[in-house]
């Protein structure tokens, strides 16, 4: 068993260790994984880390999902954008 996954953020390969969630893979990536934006089109975060607020929703192998509650796996595909 691996000690990391590779997993795809907007087409980019992106490595981050088993076990970590969606929202840690996308402050992992850095600028190019943000989850949403505000009106003004400044970047935001996860807020709650626990599914309440659900402004880390993104397409997760196509399927509208929470990053803070979706446990990285190997393959998978996020896609940050609408």
């Amino acid at each position: 068993m691996s000690d990391h996954t590779l997993l795809h953020i907007d087409g980019n390969l992106v490595r981050v260790k088993a076990g970590s969630s969606v929202a840690a893979a996308l402050r992992i990536a850095g600028g190019m994984g943000v989850a949403r934006t505000s009106v003004t089109g400044q970047p935001r975060a996860p807020f709650c880390g626990m599914g309440v607020c659900q402004e880390c929703r993104v397409l997760i192998d196509g399927q509208r999902r929470l990053a803070c509650q979706t446990v990285c796996g190997e393959g998978m595909r996020v896609e940050t954008s609408e």
